[in-house]
């Protein structure tokens, strides 16, 4: 009798201090083509999946508890990757093991077929609760649930309202509803059925990406807003956050943009309550810049011991690398100067490049007036030889060039939008063919063509399908009349390169002068 009771003590012993379940989840968000190991400005060699695979396996290794989630915008940005719609990146993460994605903004560049298509290839359910057909039907999962080490934990998927401003084009009359109503509506349902909720939204931080004209969910006005969120895994403002945001007992964390970070959240977790938590953005192979030696070598050491790269994931990786590169790497033209294509130049300001591209608009279709969104503009070109890869880095929307009839009062609405998009916007506007002050926050001494714009005179206008589908926020573009050219815009500005041959300078005088009182 002694001895069972002495059994049941150290039972009971056990029961009552039994640690915490732990529980890791490695998350990435905007990852936008960036399969393969890339270099930057003073950073050469950095990211890469197979690196981020040999991180996430090391971890399944020790501890079964793993999850690995995707907050959105696979697509978009790599060549290697667009042309063959983002297959590389989904076959990747596939077997990478992720076990969810929130549909993310850069998800519907495409139609809804090939999104359905990388979904089959992902082999993981695409997540979003709150988009709807115009009829009002779900197209797409809004949570699963997962049983990680006995903690059942559901992810639900939230997309950012500002797609239905972003990227209208395929949406067919799809609408994205509130999130926060979408997040409340839910919540009841995934608190009787799991422990610990988790939203996988792609919302942004902080309001980064908050356009003229339209409200949207953040992450971080969501959990300040809803209780009862565990956990919020963000993507869309490319938010590299120093530590983890605590807002109305709500975890908040993003890992910056490209896989360049490796988020990992740690949790642990005790009668279906997370009683501590770690956060950190690992970096991926990333450097500092010590300067150059004595020889004119740039010299690097590792932010961290280096990453090596999965041999499987890599082996994946390469393949689909090597499919249509002989093409992309043609030359088909040369510069001898930088042609800016930086993001916080061509959404803040006018550049060569900005101009290239609407130059090369009225180029081809004889237009009166070009317009480009600085959005539209992903990276710059460097001096050199110029190759057609380079072409669809800067430009890898697939966006083709839209031709529209306008009068001068249509293009006086254009403007008036457009002097008021603050700097840092995807909205922020590069034309040709026209030329304006801005004075006291209005448009003045318009001209076209240097001629003054005369209110009832119809103009040739190309802009991207994109914008002239009404997107950032152009919605007086929407509807009028005109046609697609069916002229891919990226095919477009190589055949202007390639008819410009070596480019010793291009045009950098403002089109669009801001007056000082």
């Amino acid at each position: 009798m002694k001895k069972l009771l002495v059994i049941l003590l150290a039972v009971l012993t056990v029961a009552v201090f039994a640690a915490p379940t732990h529980l890791v989840i490695f998350h990435l968000n905007d990852t936008h083509g960036h399969v393969w190991p890339y270099s930057e400005y003073h950073n050469p060699d950095i990211g890469g999946f197979a690196r981020i695979a040999t991180l996430v396996n090391k971890e399944r290794a020790v501890n079964p508890n793993v999850l690995f989630l995707h907050a959105g915008d696979v697509n978009t940005g790599v060549p290697e990757s667009d042309q063959l719609d983002a297959i590389p990146d989904f076959v990747t993460l596939h077997y990478m093991g992720v076990d969810a994605m929130a549909l993310g903004n850069h998800e519907f560049d495409n139609p809804l077929e090939t999104t359905f298509m990388q979904q089959r290839y992902a082999g993981f359910p695409f997540l979003s609760a709150n988009f709807v057909t115009k009829d009002g039907r779900q197209l797409f999962k809004p949570y699963i649930i997962k049983n990680v080490g006995g903690i059942k934990v559901a992810i639900l998927g939230v997309t950012t309202e500002q797609t239905q401003v972003l990227e209208p084009l395929h949406l067919n009359g799809g609408k994205f509803l509130n999130v926060e109503e979408t997040v409340k509506k839910y919540l009841p349902e995934l608190k009787k059925k799991a422990d610990i909720v988790v939203v996988l939204g792609h919302l942004g931080y902080d309001g980064k990406y908050q356009p003229l004209g339209v409200q949207y969910t953040t992450s971080d006005q969501l959990a300040k807003d809803v209780k009862g969120i565990d956990v919020v895994i963000d993507g869309h403002s490319h938010t590299l956050m120093e530590k983890a945001a605590y807002i109305n007992k709500t975890i908040v964390v993003q890992a910056g943009e490209w896989g360049k970070y490796l988020g990992r959240l740690d949790l642990w977790v005790e009668n279906g309550k997370i009683v501590d938590y770690e956060w950190a953005a690992i970096p991926i192979n990333m450097k500092k810049y010590l300067g150059k030696d004595e020889n004119g070598n740039a010299q690097y050491e590792y932010v961290t011991e280096p990453i090596p790269e999965d041999p499987f994931i890599k082996m994946i990786a390469d393949y689909y690398y090597s499919l249509g590169a002989e093409e992309l790497n043609k030359v088909i033209g040369e510069t001898k100067i930088l042609l800016d294509g930086e993001r916080t130049h061509v959404r803040g300001g006018e550049t060569n490049l900005g101009h290239l591209i609407t130059d090369a608009l009225i180029w081809k279709t004889g237009a009166d007036i070009a317009l480009q969104n600085g959005g539209g503009i992903r990276a710059s070109i460097q001096p050199g030889k110029i190759t057609y890869r380079d072409i669809l880095t800067v430009l890898p929307f697939g966006n083709t060039v839209y031709v529209e009839e306008l009068t001068g009062k249509d293009i006086m609405d254009i403007l008036n939008y457009a002097v008021k998009i603050p700097a840092g916007k995807g909205a922020w506007l590069h034309v040709a063919g026209v030329t304006y002050k801005v004075k006291d926050g209005k448009p003045v001494d318009v001209m076209v063509n240097g001629k003054p714009l005369e209110m009832d005179k119809l103009y040739k206008v190309a802009a991207n399908n994109y914008m002239a589908s009404g997107g950032d926020g152009y919605s007086m573009l929407k509807g009028k009349k005109g046609y697609d050219t069916g002229f891919v815009l990226a095919d477009v500005v190589k055949e202007y390169i390639q008819k410009l041959g070596t480019i010793e300078n291009y045009d950098n005088a403002p089109r669009i002068m801001m007056e000082t009182k």
